[in-house]
């Protein structure tokens, strides 16, 4: 094991800052992590380290020059294969944009580089996202770090077990029914989950409009909270080319700030149950904030089943019937998963003008409702998941003598895409066969800087992230 892979982000920056680690070493000792695990586990579609190298370099130069240096800098990150970053891949995992190659870089990498960045390369995805899991037709799939014959989930699987395998130091996934949070808690690390518009997704493919614009988001995940904290205020701010766009200020609560919210959680939803050990996650999760002063009560809000509902209708429903005509006499390069997933949606009715229309002034009437009930819970505690990271393929599991469906057991995640909520995962614990176990945080649209401040709370008491087995 390579210990200088596993520091955190804000680590290596600061120890490069003082020269006490040199950017070449690090990007060296990431590329030789990369080298031993990732034809384990799959992670990466695209490495580029030859570019990698010769910005490890710049950046050592500019250290010895003593110019002004950015809060990254040497850092070595990773990239979800559906955002633009200049000259390597973005093809989302479908054969529809196979060898696709973006000429610049989204604002968010941008903005990551500006901060001194480093990209190590692009990593994998289910086709067009739309799956819990990581595997297509182009790369296949991506392995779990804590154990290869489970899933490290999806859509942002491949970003996720580069982080936890210490092939990257954090870097950027996207969400749009838990696609960064379901991989950070299948993998043991930390991810968020911003207000649509707060971190621009400009440049993400799918092109976040219409239906998907208000859930679909991108964000930061990363092995500790520090690190989430820093990409965030990197890649955060308004960008002409988000229509959710808005001006938001950075503020970042103080203490006496902080202990005057009220904490309300919830081990399940009155649904779809879950497993003894992520209901422990959670009472352990209220119980460590309880016990630093916060007011945490039990308390579950009214309208996540419609919550539920109405995400189906933008997300499944329109989902399928944006992508079913792509396909159109291409239908073998349509991946099993995809596949499944549109014979999924094909039972539903499509949706109508009349019917998109209702959903929508029913969504904002249901946000209208929840975030009144948020006036006395600025956050929630909840389950990420019902289970943990499950075996490659499975698609029911048997929970308290009830079986629950794949699409259902990510429910806790979609809730909060519909309702607009930023929320992040945090590692709490792990399953009896050694898996992880995280618990989310969620807050109020905007409210970014709360999230991750019990975020960061929780992670000093619980300090449940750990480094794989295989690493």
């Amino acid at each position: 094991m390579n210990e200088l892979t596993f520091l955190p982000a804000v680590v290596m920056a600061e120890r490069i800052q003082k020269r006490k680690l040199s950017p070449i070493e690090l990007v060296e000792a990431h590329l030789a992590q990369i080298e031993k695990l990732n034809p384990l586990l799959n992670a990466f579609v695209q490495v580029d380290a030859e570019g990698a190298r010769r910005a490890a370099r710049d950046a050592e130069i500019a250290v010895l020059q003593k110019k002004k240096l950015g809060r990254l800098h040497g850092v070595p990150i990773s990239v979800k294969s559906s955002l633009a970053v200049a000259g390597l891949r973005c093809e989302s995992g479908t054969r529809l944009r196979a060898g696709y190659v973006p000429t610049q870089d989204a604002p968010l990498v941008a903005r990551l580089r500006r901060a001194g960045a480093i990209v190590l390369g692009v990593t994998n995805t289910p086709e067009l996202l739309m799956a819990w899991e990581t595997d297509n037709l182009l790369y296949g799939r991506t392995n779990n770090p804590w154990d290869l014959d489970h899933t490290p989930g999806g859509s942002s699987g491949g970003e996720a077990a580069a982080i936890a395998a210490g092939m990257s130091a954090g870097g950027v996934g996207s969400d749009g029914g838990g696609s960064i949070r379901v991989p950070a808690h299948f993998t043991g690390i930390g991810g968020l989950k911003p207000t649509p518009g707060r971190i621009p997704a400009t440049g993400h493919f799918p092109t976040s409009a219409g239906p998907f614009a208000s859930i679909g988001v991108v964000g930061p995940m990363a092995r500790t909270v520090a690190d989430l904290k820093t990409l965030f205020e990197a890649m955060q701010g308004p960008d002409v080319g988000d229509t959710c766009a808005a001006p938001i200020p950075l503020r970042w609560p103080t203490r006496v700030e902080a202990r005057n919210w009220r904490i309300g959680y919830f081990e399940d939803d009155g649904r779809t149950p879950v497993t003894a050990e992520t209901r422990a996650a959670v009472r352990m999760a209220a119980e460590a904030l309880r016990s630093t002063g916060f007011k945490v009560e039990e308390f579950q809000p009214e309208g996540l089943e419609e919550a539920r509902q109405l995400w189906w209708k933008y997300f499944v429903v329109a989902g399928a019937m944006l992508l079913r005509p792509m396909f159109k006499g291409r239908e073998a390069d349509l991946s099993p998963i995809l596949k499944q997933f549109l014979e999924l949606s094909a039972s539903e009715p499509a949706l109508t003008a009349e019917t998109l229309l209702d959903a929508w002034i029913q969504r904002d009437l249901l946000r209208t409702r929840f975030f009144e009930q948020m006036r006395n819970y600025p956050i929630l505690l909840c389950p990420a998941a019902a289970i943990p990271a499950f075996r490659h393929g499975e698609r029911t599991w048997q929970v308290e003598g009830k079986t629950i469906h794949y699409l259902d057991a990510w429910s806790y995640t979609e809730f909060f895409n519909l309702l607009g909520n930023p929320a992040a995962v945090v590692p709490v614990c792990r399953s009896p066969e050694g898996l992880p176990i995280g618990v989310q945080i969620v807050g109020r649209p905007w409210e970014e800087e709360q999230v991750l401040t019990i975020a960061a709370g929780l992670e000093r008491q619980c300090g449940a992230w750990s480094i794989p087995p295989i690493a």
